[in-house]
């Protein structure tokens, strides 16, 4: 989107490189006057645009996006000649034997614990600035609440983790437990819903606002069984969702115009990582830009597709999962790119770098006669052309390195779903079917195929239709039971319930010894 409403200026390199909290008595602000600087709105808003683009860090392959295939949805898998296999990385999270030495791990760790720490960073500075006493509360709620969606993704993936609230410590922090870090976090947002934007409009697209804060809630409140933190929380998923429901948010009528190219005229968009085309390579921080159409095309689609951009050919959909799709769903076409690639000029089917047709199919082989195969993980390579692609957000053809969609990591959409599911949860299947059946009209485009009711499996169903490449298959498989249930090249691992959440990494303890790795892993 065309960022009119977030400056990106203060050192936006040296924020997102930001020391994690083992490192908390390292400054950032070395360019930056901070005795006069951010003394008026302008400047602070230039201040929290750092904070703001640790979203972009988010919804990509090689952090939280990886961490996804450990759900049903997203798989990397071993291209013929070697390619993906990045030392297992991606086949130990999908067949679920990851450790604390896998890459994806200590990378998310890193980006999420920085992000915490930059925003109590901001959140110090701005708290010593002399400003107008209503702004000053509100930029504070803003950044407590993007600290508080990293400490949701924290709590989500690693459970328990050193939860740092001010800067300038200089001990080295020691492991909260997940229960604290939950409680924590409820409050937190619970306080500064209301001291935040509830408008929902141009002007406060890409802002933390109260629908954010409300969207979180309802979240961690809808997982906080399955966390192992609380009772089950239903009737306050519900309350959650029904605030966010009198905000202004709607289902925007073409589902498409949430990924659109220009998709800031989303209403449906409540929180965002807000991208363009010309945003900076940071080094060793590649994330930062929407890159998701190059991991996941195939090195020759650009031909067909008519792009100028040239795939690396990675990331896939699990067959299982594409072929849960009705063909008269329009979410099919909306989310995989399947089928025949052809050369628009001669008409005919372009090959791989291996002369096959480049047809993508829902079904990916294993090859048990490649160098690559090992018979105890049933994981070896598949060819070039194998499994569907992630096409939820079409680019301009122009794009070579980053794309102008923005991700909205929170959708109105889930308002919807995550109410319908509290509501069966209490026996109020009747209730939950109308919103079911909304986002079902909407993906279907009729009511044709409406439900009479709704179970729980509808539900999940529904879910998997609506967000696939949205990063909750791992959160929905956990909660709904089948997490540890066997599919594509994944024998089931049910018992290992110690899986539900991720090792603490190994480079993590050894920047701070402190840290107690999560049980069932092997200790430090």
């Amino acid at each position: 989107m065309k960022k009119s409403s977030i400056i990106y200026m203060l050192c936006g390199a040296s924020l997102l490189v930001t020391p994690a909290c083992t490192d908390l008595d390292e400054t950032i602000y070395g360019t930056v006057d901070a005795d006069n600087f951010g003394r008026t709105e302008a400047e602070i808003e230039a201040i929290m645009g750092p904070v703001y683009r640790t979203f972009s860090q988010y919804h990509t392959h090689t952090t939280f996006g990886s961490l996804d295939c450990a759900g049903d949805m997203p798989i990397v898998p071993t291209r013929v000649g070697g390619d993906w296999y990045d030392a297992g990385q991606f086949r130990e999270l999908h067949q679920h034997t990851w450790t604390a030495s896998t890459n994806a791990l200590d990378k998310c760790w890193n980006i999420a614990t920085k992000a915490i720490a930059s925003c109590n960073l901001v959140y110090s500075t701005v708290e010593g600035r002399e400003l107008d006493a209503e702004i000053k509360k509100r930029t504070l709620a803003e950044i407590r609440g993007i600290r508080a969606f990293w400490i949701y993704v924290m709590i989500d993936n690693f459970g328990n983790f050193p939860l740092v609230t001010s800067y300038g410590e200089t001990e080295l922090p020691e492991v909260t437990p997940r229960k604290e870090a939950y409680d924590f976090l409820i409050k937190e947002l619970t306080e500064i819903k209301e001291q935040l934007i509830s408008e929902v409009s141009g002007t406060t697209y890409g802002k933390f606002t109260k629908g954010s804060a409300l969207a979180i809630l309802a979240k961690s409140y809808l997982n906080a069984e399955a966390w192992g933190v609380d009772s089950p929380r239903w009737q306050e998923v519900i309350d959650a969702c029904d605030e966010a429901m009198t905000l202004g948010y709607m289902l925007e009528p073409d589902y498409k115009t949430n990924f659109q190219i220009n998709n800031e005229i989303s209403r449906e968009a409540m929180l965002v990582a807000v991208y363009s085309v010309n945003d900076p390579e940071i080094k060793d921080y590649p994330e930062t830009r929407n890159q998701l159409f190059l991991w996941t095309l195939h090195y020759n689609a650009r031909k067909a597709l008519g792009i100028r951009a040239e795939g690396h050919n990675g990331l896939s959909a699990q067959p299982d999962y594409v072929k849960l799709f009705d063909e008269a769903d329009s979410r099919l076409e909306g989310s995989f790119l399947l089928g025949e690639m052809r050369d628009p000029d001669t008409k005919e089917i372009l090959l791989t770098a291996h002369d096959r047709p480049l047809i993508h199919t829902k079904d990916i082989t294993i090859l048990t006669d490649d160098n690559n195969y090992d018979p105890a993980t049933g994981w070896g390579a598949v060819h070039q052309e194998d499994g569907a692609r992630c096409w939820k957000w079409p680019i301009d053809k122009s794009v070579t390195t980053a794309a102008e969609n923005d991700i909205h990591i929170f959708r109105y959409a889930d308002i919807y779903l995550m109410k319908a599911e509290a509501l069966v949860r209490l026996g109020r299947n009747a209730e939950a079917t109308s919103l079911v059946n909304t986002i079902r009209e909407r993906g279907f485009g009729n009511s044709d195929h409406n439900y009479t009711t709704v179970t729980l499996d509808e539900i999940m169903l529904e879910r998997k239709l609506e967000f696939a490449w949205e990063n909750f298959s791992r959160q929905d498989c956990i909660r709904f039971g089948t997490f540890f249930d066997a599919r594509f090249v994944k024998k089931a691992n049910h018992g290992e319930e110690y899986r539900k959440i991720f090792a603490i990494p190994l480079n993590a303890w050894q920047a701070n010894p402190k840290l107690k790795q999560n049980t069932g892993y092997p200790p430090f």
